[in-house]
C-alpha cells in the first residue's frame, strides 16, 4: 500500500484499516463510498468528522455506523487481511494507489478497494474482454482460446470472469501470449469459483493476475456476478463476445462495454443455434461483426498478425463414408434426419459414423439432437 509517509508503518496501517473499515460500515457501497470521498477526500477523514456533518450525505444509520469505534468483527477482518497481504504477490489497491487501473477510476462507481494476487501491472495494460456462454460449444470454446491466443500474441491482456466455457478458454489462450490474462471474480479473490476452476486460477495467480472488488473470503452469489461485470468491461478498450444466448450474462457486460464508451466485437453463427442468438442481437444493435482477429486489432490500431489460424482438424483417418458426412454437416447445426436425407444413409450407418466423427473430435453433438462440423 502507498501513503504519503511510507517510512511511518503506524501511518500505513492506520490508512490500511481506514479503508477497510470504509469498505466493511453497513450500508456503505460503492455509491456511497465516492459520495463520502467527494466531500472529506479520505477515509481517514470521513470517520473524523461529525454525525451532522456526515448526515447531510448518508442517512442517519450510516451515519452513525460511521461514527463508532471500529467493530470488532472488522478488526478481526483486518487481521485477516494483513495476514493475507503478508504471502507473496497479494496487493490491496486503493483509488490513490499507482497500480490501480486508471480506466477504472473513470467509471461512474468505481470498486472501493481491489483485492488483487500476482502480476498488478497486468490492470493498467491495454486489455481486450473475451466472454461468453459457460455452457459453450466446442466450437465456441475453441474460437475463445484462438481468439483470445492471438489478441496476446499482439500484446493485448485478456480480460474475462473465470467462469466455466468461454471464459476458461479466454484465460487460457491469453496465457499462451504476452498479454497474459486478468481474471474478474466475482467471488473474494481468496474463494475460486468454479473449483473445477481451481488449476487454471492458480496458474492465472502466477502467470496473470486475479483481481477481485468483493472481501476477501466472499463466497458466490447470484447478485455479485452483474456488479462483477462493470469491472470485465471497464479494464478493457474492447469486448469480444464469442457465443452468448438470448438473455446471456456477457450480453450485460457487452452493454456495460457500450456505455462505458468502449469497443464491442461479437462473431457471428448458425441462424439455428441457440448460442448465437446473442451475437446476432449484438450485432444489430452496432457491435462490430468478427471473423478474424483483425477485424479487431485493426479497428484498435494493434499491428495487425496474419488472420486467426484456425484449420480444419486432420481427416486423414476418416473413410469415405465419413467424409462425405463431414461435407455435408458443414458448420451449421443439423438433425439427423436431414442428414440421413442429404447423404441417404441408413439410420444406424449413420448413427455409427457419427459417433465415430465425434470421438475422433470432428463433430459435436448439441442439444436437441442437433450435430455441428468442429472447426479448431
Amino acid at each position: 500500500m502507498q501513503d504519503t509517509d511510507p517510512a511511518n508503518p503506524l501511518s500505513q496501517a492506520a490508512r490500511l484499516a481506514a479503508w477497510v473499515r470504509l469498505e466493511h460500515t453497513p450500508g456503505v457501497g460503492p455509491g456511497t463510498a465516492q459520495r463520502l470521498l467527494s466531500s472529506f477526500a479520505t477515509p481517514q477523514s470521513i470517520f473524523s468528522a461529525s454525525y451532522l456533518a456526515l448526515r447531510e450525505l448518508v442517512s442517519d444509520k450510516v451515519a452513525r455506523a460511521l461514527c463508532e469505534p471500529m467493530p470488532p468483527a472488522c478488526a478481526a477482518y483486518l487481521d485477516k487481511v494483513h495476514d493475507w497481504l503478508a504471502q507473496p504477490d497479494h496487493y490491496l489497491l486503493t483509488p490513490d494507489h499507482p497500480a490501480f487501473p486508471p480506466l477504472l477510476r473513470e467509471l461512474a462507481m468505481p470498486p472501493l478497494l481491489l483485492y488483487a494476487a500476482g502480476r498488478i501491472d497486468l490492470l493498467s495494460a491495454p486489455a481486450v474482454a473475451v466472454v461468453g456462454s459457460r455452457n459453450a460449444t466446442g466450437q465456441g470454446v475453441a474460437n475463445a482460446r484462438a481468439f483470445a491466443s492471438a489478441l496476446s500474441g499482439a500484446g493485448l491482456t485478456i480480460v474475462s470472469g473465470l467462469a466455466l466455457g468461454i471464459d476458461a478458454a479466454a484465460h487460457e489462450g491469453g496465457l499462451r501470449g504476452p498479454g497474459s490474462t486478468v481474471a474478474v471474480t466475482g467471488t473474494g479473490v481468496d474463494r475460486i469459483y468454479p473449483r473445477r476452476n481451481e488449476a487454471l486460477a492458480r496458474r492465472i495467480a502466477e502467470e496473470g493476475c486475479i483481481v477481485s472488488e468483493y472481501p476477501l473470503g466472499t463466497g458466490p452469489s447470484p447478485g455479485n456476478f452483474p456488479r462483477r461485470n462493470r469491472l470485465i468491461s471497464g479494464l478493457c478498450c474492447a469486448v469480444l463476445v464469442v457465443e452468448a444466448a438470448a438473455g446471456s450474462g456477457s450480453l450485460i457486460t457487452a452493454r456495460l462495454a457500450a456505455e462505458q464508451g468502449r469497443d464491442v466485437f461479437a462473431i457471428p453463427g448458425s441462424i439455428h443455434a441457440p448460442l448465437s442468438k446473442g451475437c446476432h442481437s449484438l450485432i444489430r444493435e452496432g457491435a462490430t461483426l468478427v471473423d478474424c482477429v483483425d477485424d479487431i486489432l485493426i479497428p484498435l490500431q494493434v499491428a495487425p498478425l496474419a488472420s486467426l489460424p484456425v484449420a480444419a482438424p486432420d481427416s486423414g483417418d476418416c473413410d469415405p463414408g465419413q467424409l462425405a458426412l463431414l461435407d455435408a454437416l458443414e458448420y451449421a447445426p443439423v438433425g439427423a434426419d436431414a442428414l440421413a436425407a442429404l447423404t441417404g444413409s441408413d439410420a444406424g450407418v449413420l448413427a455409427g459414423q457419427l459417433l465415430a466423427l465425434e470421438l475422433a473430435g470432428h463433430v459435436e453433438r448439441l442439444p436437441g439432437g442437433l450435430f455441428q462440423r468442429v472447426k479448431r
